[in-house]
């Protein structure tokens, strides 16, 4: 893992310094490539020829035939398996591009180039992969860690405004999670945050990579403690499936989520109200969400039964007492979570300081 400013120009010299494969192969998106040909074409020893796979790399498109008509794009263009991947993108194009590596010729080698807040912060660190299937996200998929991820702070300058904005959902729970300093943080600094002060946005990278990095050490196979950095994620991958991955971004779905596991979280483990209602505000702040769907309470439910996490048919949720520190709970009665689906969009339009008197 390296992370430093203009890391993306000099990412062939890293790359070749790993060891000499047969072929180097990048899967991309158009848009993706558009932007970062000229630096990745450049600096590889005599003008290597990168083979080019594009992808759509909207959540729609992250399922098994995506998988299949890569792998045939492989097979076409020869690789071998000396042949590396460099997934180039965001967490849609790491998480298809990995499993394809994890699959292809039974593993071949990978390199992540995260392009997006998501991925540099979660997606690309870890290991995981995994495409979605229609009862919901993430339901296939390995552990495949890659060979190396070249994080650049740099490529968020080109980064849509509603991508980018939405991928601070992730920041914000490692803050939730794991450290209070850096919820702080965000709260004093978000308008710099979202102004993408260099300075701030470096520290917040940083921070995040450093915490996932120590989970994800600490838990390889998600066995326990790195089951933390799914906080909001039950409710968030609940939202995408429902609307068929059409209506949010993923950091859009995580942080209603997050509001969400915020309500639940003072409903059952007595997160205080003050608590509660900073990560709200916070999460607010973030800018303008889709619209929570009209969607059936128990319909969602159904989505969340079908959630990875759930252990011998019960629910489990990610909850924070407080700021800074979060686990695993399971055992909480169906009915109080859908309440919170019932209330949620309703009790999130307030403001926090209403939101907190109300649970006071």
């Amino acid at each position: 893992m390296q992370c430093e400013r203009g890391l993306l120009r000099r990412a062939a010299v890293e790359i070749a310094e790993l060891e000499k494969f047969s072929s180097l192969h990048v899967i991309t998106s158009p848009t993706v490539w558009k932007c970062l040909a000229a630096s990745l074409r450049r600096g590889f020893p005599g003008r290597r020829k990168l083979h080019i796979h594009l992808m759509d790399d909207g959540e729609s498109a992250k399922n098994l035939s995506t998988v299949e008509k890569l792998a045939r794009s492989l097979i076409k263009a020869g690789a071998d398996r000396q042949s590396l991947l460099i997934a180039a993108g965001g967490g849609v194009t790491g998480d298809v591009a990995g499993f394809v590596a994890a699959s292809y010729l039974r593993g071949v080698a990978l390199v992540h180039i995260p392009t997006t807040v998501v991925a540099q912060v979660d997606s690309s660190i870890g290991g995981k992969t995994g495409v979605n299937l229609p009862e919901g996200k993430n339901l296939l998929g390995a552990f495949y860690p890659p060979r190396l991820v070249l994080v650049d702070p740099e490529v968020l300058r080109t980064l849509p405004e509603r991508e980018f904005r939405g991928g601070l959902a992730e920041v914000i729970k490692y803050g939730v999670i794991a450290d209070a300093k850096l919820f702080a943080f965000l709260e004093k600094n978000m308008d710099a945050i979202l102004k993408r002060d260099a300075a701030a946005l470096a520290y917040i990278i940083r921070r995040s990579i450093e915490i996932k990095a120590r989970v994800v050490s600490r838990d390889e196979k998600e066995s326990g403690l790195r089951e933390t950095l799914n906080f909001g994620h039950t409710f968030g991958h609940a939202l995408e499936s429902a609307t068929q991955y059409k209506r949010f971004q993923h950091g859009e779905a995580v942080a209603w989520g997050m509001m969400c596991a915020a309500l639940l979280g003072h409903e059952t483990i007595d997160t205080p109200p003050d608590a509660m209602s900073r990560i709200v505000a916070l999460t607010r702040r973030m800018g303008p969400l889709p619209e929570w769907p009209r969607i059936l309470p128990q319909r969602l439910l159904e989505f969340m039964r079908s959630d990875k996490k759930v252990r011998a048919g019960k629910l489990r949720f990610v909850l924070a007492p407080r700021i800074g520190r979060a686990g695993s709970y399971d055992g909480i009665e169906e009915k109080v979570v859908l309440c919170i689906l019932r209330c949620a969009p309703q009790c999130l339009r307030g403001s926090a300081s209403e939101l907190a008197k109300r649970h006071g």
